[in-house]
């Protein structure tokens, strides 16, 4: 049987990430030695980012441009598609990816910088979409913040999506924002069941605080939305009705979905955690998985990518647009977010 992870963290493996030059193997050569334990403690590089807006020309996402202020995320979702990322790093998509985690310090300085050069055009950025804004680490770094507080003072429109509750404390901002038609944000949901979260998202919030949260910003007019997202079969696929439900009564206006994807390392790490978890349907889970990627674990072709193709994958956007259509959950960007406010703040000329 795999080993089970250590409490509060998604995986107990650190496979070699794909750009390791060498690999190592474990053998008994006869002597005794005590196995040394995986590493458990949260540990926090700094970077000096060079540039803190990404692109990107995906035609399966909303948006051309987004901020990430941390790189891995101690939230340790087992399915995260942002692992092989930790990989650039020389660092390993398992459980380096949950404890060894980079802060980009100077992003503020760095965002400022970038909205400041001149023939810059504004299109909503999308802040913290690769590892979330606010995982635990932004109670202490304050980055996300810090990044709001520069989009409010340029008036720049933003996206957010996460699972963090941590995003209540920025209601001040938000609301302004809000009032200026300049964010949405998105909470992913993914499980009402709290042992699940527990096993599959460790240190996110719990499903009913994160309902909590949306509705805080719901009541003081933060456009919100939910995002079930992965759907993974045969775990929580039964729940997305329920989900979204929970969504609506909550204060969201629109809801999307994503069915589980596996690129690289992560084909490997989540059927470990099968394995460990649910060693009794981990066979069925992965046999609708390829079924819903062509044979393989996964299809990274644009427009299949997020949805899957076949029998589950057809059933499972079916149940989704019903489920939208007798809920209400259809209203779309909320009349898209407004651009045309953006400009550069001017530093006021000394008088001497």
């Amino acid at each position: 049987m795999p080993t089970l992870p250590p409490r509060g963290r998604g995986t107990a493996s650190n496979p070699h990430n794909r750009f390791a030059p060498t690999r190592s193997e474990t053998e008994d050569d006869g002597w005794y030695q005590e196995e040394a334990p995986p590493c458990r403690a949260t540990e926090v590089r700094r970077e000096t980012a060079k540039t803190v807006i990404s692109r990107n020309q995906s035609p399966d996402v909303g948006f051309d441009r987004s901020i990430n202020p941390y790189r891995g995320c101690e939230h340790g979702c087992i399915y995260c598609f942002a692992r092989p990322s930790h990989a650039y790093w020389d660092l390993s998509p398992g459980i380096d990816f949950e404890t060894r985690l980079i802060a980009k310090t100077n992003l503020a300085e760095r965002l400022e910088e970038e909205l400041s050069k001149p023939g810059y055009v504004p299109q909503p950025i999308a802040l913290g979409i690769n590892t979330d804004a606010y995982q635990p680490l932004e109670r202490e770094q304050r980055l996300t913040r810090q990044a709001l507080e520069i989009l409010l003072r340029f008036r720049h429109p933003l996206h957010i999506i996460t699972k963090g509750s941590l995003i209540v404390r920025d209601l001040d901002l938000l609301e302004e924002l809000a009032s200026l038609n300049l964010v949405s944000v998105a909470f992913s949901l993914t499980t009402l069941d709290n042992e699940l979260k527990r096993i599959m998202e460790p240190r996110t919030a719990a499903p009913a605080a994160r309902l909590r949260a949306m509705r805080t910003l719901h009541e003081h007019g933060v456009p919100v939305s939910a995002l079930c997202a992965p759907m993974i079969p045969m775990i929580n696929d039964s729940e997305l009705e329920s989900l979204l439900e929970a969504a609506r009564d909550n204060g969201a206006r629109s809801a999307g979905y994503v069915l589980l994807r596996l690129p690289l390392e992560i084909a490997e790490l989540f059927e470990e955690w099968l394995q460990a978890h649910f060693p009794e349907r981990a066979a069925h889970v992965m046999s609708l998985i390829r079924q819903s990627r062509g044979g393989k674990n996964y299809d990274s072709r644009f427009g299949a990518r997020m949805r899957g193709e076949g029998v589950f994958a057809d059933l499972l956007e079916k149940r989704f647009r019903l489920a939208v259509r007798r809920l209400g959950l259809n209203q779309r960007d909320y009349g898209g977010l407004d651009c045309s406010l953006f400009s550069v703040p001017r530093a006021q000329m000394s008088l001497f």
